[in-house]
C-alpha cells in the first residue's frame, strides 16, 4: 500500500515514512524455525545474530512490543536535508502474530498498527500526523487511515522551467479500506483522499497560471487494486507488485476542483544468477480536468528534485541491477528516464529527463530480510543521496 502523492513532496511526509513501515510489516513474519525461543528472547534480546556473528535487530524487532521510536531521515533535494521522529504502536510482536497465524490457520497477518510523529528539513518545511493500520480474518481485510498537517517550502517550474519559490499548507486524511480476492495475490477497495490546502507564491505567480486560487480544497474517491507476489515486502529477490488507481475529485467529495487521476505503477524482481537479480520499474501518471497545479503529475526517479519535472501526465521508467556479494552485503546500480508532458509541452516537445546512480544496502534484520543502506544518483544539474530501507521502491 502507498499513500498517494497529492503534491510534488507529498504532503504527508511524516505519514508517508511512518506508513511505509506500517504497510511492510504487513508480510514481514519471521523465518521459520529461527534459532532463538522465544521466552529467552523476552529476557535479553541480542543485536547478534547467533547464525553468523554479525551485528543483527531481528530479535529486537520480531519481539518487541508496545511504542517503537522510528528516526528518520530526510534528504529530498525538494525540500532540503531534515529529520524526523516518530512513535510507532504495535497491538503485539510480529513473532506472536505469526505464532498466532499458524494455531488459527488463517495465513500470516501483521499486528495492529499506530503511528504518530513529525519531521522538519532545513528549507523550513515540516510536518506532523498520526496513522493507523489494522487488519481482520487473517489479513483478507485490510484498514489504513492517516491524517496529517503539512506546511511546505516548495518550487514551481512550469512552462518557461523557471523556479519560483511558493509555500503549500493543509490538512490532509487518507482513508482505504482493501479486500483480498480470494486465496490470490490480488487485493482491491476504495480509497479516500481529502487535502485542505493554502497554496501562496513568495513573489511573482507563473503567469500560465492566471488567478488561480490561493485557497482550495482536494475532495478524491476511487479504487485501487493491487497485486503482491514479492518475496520480501522490505527488500524483494523475486516476484512483482503492481498498483492500479482510479481518483475522482468532485464536489460530492468535499472537492473545489473537478478533475480525474489515473495512475498506474509496477515493480518486477528476476533473479538473473544466484548472486545477481534485475530489478524493472514503470511508472504512469494521468490527469484530466482542472487540477490544481501542485497536484499535477511528476517525474518520480531518484536524483530528480521531486516537482523539478511537473505537468498534465508524467512517465518514468527504471532499471536496476544487484549483486548480492555477501549474504549481508549489496551493491547495486541504476539508471532511469522520464518525461512529463501533455499541457505546456507535447509529447514529442517535452525533454527527457535521465537519472544514473549506484548504491549498497547491508541486511540489518536477516529473519525478516530488511536492509539499510545509501544510494547517490545524478540527473542533469542535480546531485543527490538518499538514506534508504529495503529497496528504493516502494
Amino acid at each position: 500500500m502507498q499513500i498517494p502523492n497529492c503534491f510534488p513532496c507529498a504532503p504527508a511526509i511524516l505519514a508517508c515514512a511512518l506508513l511505509a513501515l506500517t504497510a511492510a510489516t504487513a508480510r514481514a513474519q519471521p523465518e521459520a524455525g529461527g534459532d532463538q525461543k522465544p521466552e529467552k528472547a523476552a529476557k535479553a534480546l541480542s543485536f547478534t545474530d547467533a547464525q553468523d556473528g554479525k551485528f543483527d535487530a531481528s530479535d529486537y524487532l520480531l519481539n518487541h512490543k508496545g511504542a517503537l521510536p522510528v528516526p528518520t531521515i530526510i534528504t529530498e533535494p525538494a525540500i532540503g536535508f531534515g529529520a524526523g521522529l516518530g512513535l510507532v504502536f504495535f497491538s503485539e510482536s510480529m513473532k506472536d502474530a505469526a505464532e498466532k497465524a499458524q494455531s488459527t490457520g488463517k495465513g500470516p497477518a501483521p499486528p495492529n498498527i499506530t503511528a504518530v510523529g513529525g519531521a522538519y528539513t532545513g528549507n523550513g518545511t515540516w510536518g506532523a500526523g498520526a496513522a493507523h493500520f489494522h487488519t481482520w480474518d487473517g489479513d483478507r481485510y485490510r484498514y489504513l487511515g492517516a491524517i496529517a498537517k503539512v506546511d511546505a517550502q516548495l518550487k514551481y517550474y512550469g512552462l518557461l522551467n523557471q523556479a519560483r519559490a511558493y509555500e503549500l499548507e493543509g490538512l490532509m486524511l487518507v482513508q482505504q479500506f482493501m479486500v483480498r480476492l480470494g486465496d490470490t495475490h490480488w487485493y482491491v477497495g476504495p480509497r479516500y483522499v481529502l487535502f485542505d490546502s493554502k497554496a501562496s507564491f513568495k513573489g511573482p505567480a507563473a503567469a500560465e497560471l492566471g488567478g488561480f486560487e490561493r485557497d482550495q480544497r482536494i475532495g478524491k474517491g476511487g479504487l485501487v487494486i493491487d497485486y503482491d507476489s514479492r518475496d520480501n515486502i522490505f527488500y524483494p529477490s523475486r516476484g512483482s507488485y503492481a498498483e492500479l488507481e482510479a481518483q475522482f475529485a468532485r464536489g460530492g467529495f468535499g472537492s473545489t476542483q473537478a478533475f480525474n487521476m489515473y495512475n498506474a505503477r509496477g515493480f518486477t524482481w528476476l533473479p538473473l544468477a544466484r548472486t545477481w537479480i534485475l530489478g524493472l520499474r514503470a511508472d504512469g501518471r494521468f490527469s484530466t480536468g482542472d487540477i490544481p497545479f501542485y497536484a499535477q503529475p511528476f517525474v518520480d526517479l531518484r536524483g530528480v528534485s521531486k516537482g523539478r519535472y511537473q505537468d498534465r501526465n508524467a512517465l518514468a521508467t527504471e532499471m536496476e541491477l544487484r549483486w548480492e556479494m555477501t549474504p549481508r552485503w549489496s551493491l547495486l546500480g541504476f539508471t532511469g528516464a522520464g518525461k512529463a508532458y501533455g499541457n505546456w509541452h507535447s509529447f514529442s516537445d517535452a525533454a527527457t529527463v535521465y537519472s544514473v546512480g549506484a548504491g549498497f544496502r547491508y541486511l540489518i534484520a536477516r529473519k525478516l530480510g530488511v536492509s539499510i543502506g545509501i544510494d547517490v544518483a545524478h540527473s542533469k544539474d542535480q546531485n543527490a543521496f538518499y538514506v534508504q530501507v529495503g529497496s528504493a521502491w516502494h
